[in-house]
C-alpha cells in the first residue's frame, strides 16, 4: 500500500459538525476498502487566496492515508460528487510526517 495526503476544502457556510461528518465519510470510504487513515487534522476556517464558487473562506481538512491506489480513486470520485467540497487534492508521499503538520504548528 502507498502513502497519501488528501486535503479538501469545504464550503464556508457549513457548521463544524458538518465538516467533521465529511471527514468521517472520507474515513469510512477508506476503511471500507482495506485502507487506513493514519491521521486526520482539521485546520479550521481559513481565508482563500481567491474566490472559489462564491466562497471567500473554506474549512480545511487533511487526511494522511495508507491505502492502495483503487481506494484513493474511489475517495476522489466521492469527493468530486459532494457539493459541500469546493476543492480537493491528493498527493502521494514517500513518508508521513510525525506529530502535527506545519499548518497546526503555526497555530492555524
Amino acid at each position: 500500500m502507498a502513502l497519501y495526503e488528501h486535503v479538501f476544502l469545504a464550503r464556508q457556510d457549513l457548521a463544524q459538525a458538518q465538516v467533521d461528518a465529511l471527514a468521517e465519510a472520507a474515513t469510512k470510504i477508506i476503511t471500507d476498502n482495506q485502507g487506513k487513515v493514519v491521521k486526520t487534522e482539521t485546520w479550521g476556517l481559513r481565508s482563500l487566496a481567491y474566490r472559489i464558487a462564491k466562497n471567500r473562506k473554506a474549512h480545511y481538512v487533511m487526511l494522511e492515508i495508507d491505502a492502495p491506489a483503487g481506494v484513493v480513486a474511489e475517495l476522489e470520485r466521492q469527493t468530486q460528487i459532494n457539493e459541500d467540497v469546493i476543492r480537493y487534492m491528493t498527493v502521494k508521499v514517500d513518508g508521513l510526517e510525525e506529530g502535527p503538520t506545519v499548518m497546526m504548528r503555526k497555530g492555524a
